[in-house]
């Protein structure tokens, strides 16, 4: 790949990464309607590795606090909202991990065509409006039950089919559950780093495996410009959503959706 179409998809899946339009969709799609190559593995370890970075640095504090209230309740044998946290962020990633290693084969096999992201990219698109339109949006983090935990981790195993998002699909399950967007998007965001350290981890450990000398600079470029643009996509919008809500998002994937039909049926 040129350095140019380096920095477009390392820009557009660290946009796409965070926003609920499904950073997989695109880095299919874009080779799809171009003549570019595709990116390889190695680009999306370092993708992984600059977006991983960029969800850290935003919620540091919120990682330091957790792990803290973590380490506090299981050395004192006690509770709180801290370490309640923490677990739900763990057991909302069990889902996704099982679906992953059972059903990674047939998923990469048979549902990476632009017909099935065109039709994920419409049916996860209306359902994340109706959810930002007919959701309570009154609950916090800390009313997070078990139960919430469990329907959001389920409902991000869905996922892993390209076109649906991941970023999606969990604030539509949060704004079911009556969280606000905020709070919906805030547990979204810290799912995403036990996901995003899942799957860089098993590219990682396809990439050693498969040996072989690797372009470090360009890696390094495509984990800068993954990560800047992730960084600046969760400030943006974080402050976005609590003024416009889901519907822009909601009206890019329809948009995007009937385009495909048009391209590829």
């Amino acid at each position: 790949m040129t350095t140019f179409h380096i920095i477009v998809l390392a820009l557009l899946q660290g946009v796409t990464e965070f926003l609920p339009i499904s950073s997989s969709a695109h880095l299919i799609l874009l080779p799809a309607v171009t003549d570019w190559p595709d990116q390889g593995l190695a680009f999306d370890v370092a993708a992984h590795l600059g977006s991983l970075a960029a969800v850290c640095a935003y919620f540091r504090h919120d990682i330091l606090a957790l792990s803290r209230g973590w380490c506090l309740a299981l050395a004192r044998r006690e509770s709180n909202p801290e370490a309640r946290l923490a677990w739900a962020v763990l057991l909302g990633t069990i889902p996704v991990g099982l679906v992953g290693l059972l059903g990674h084969d047939f998923i990469a096999n048979n549902l990476r065509s632009p017909l099935v992201i065109a039709a994920t990219t419409v049916i996860f698109g209306v359902l994340l409006w109706l959810a930002d339109r007919l959701g309570a949006r009154r609950r916090e983090l800390g009313s997070l039950g078990w139960r919430d935990v469990l329907l959001i981790g389920a409902a991000q195993a869905l996922a892993l089919i390209p076109g649906v998002s991941r970023s999606g699909i969990t604030m539509t399950a949060a704004l079911a559950a009556g969280l606000s967007r905020a709070a919906g998007a805030r547990f979204s965001f810290l799912l995403s780093i036990p996901v995003i350290v899942l799957a860089g981890g098993l590219e990682a450990l396809e990439l050693v495996s498969a040996g072989g000398p690797q372009p470090w600079g360009q890696l390094a470029l495509v984990a800068a410009c993954s990560g800047f643009s992730a960084l600046v996509c969760i400030v943006l919008f974080l402050r976005f959503i609590e003024r416009v809500g889901m519907w822009p998002f909601a009206l890019y994937r329809l948009l995007l959706g009937a385009w495909l039909v048009w391209m590829f049926w």
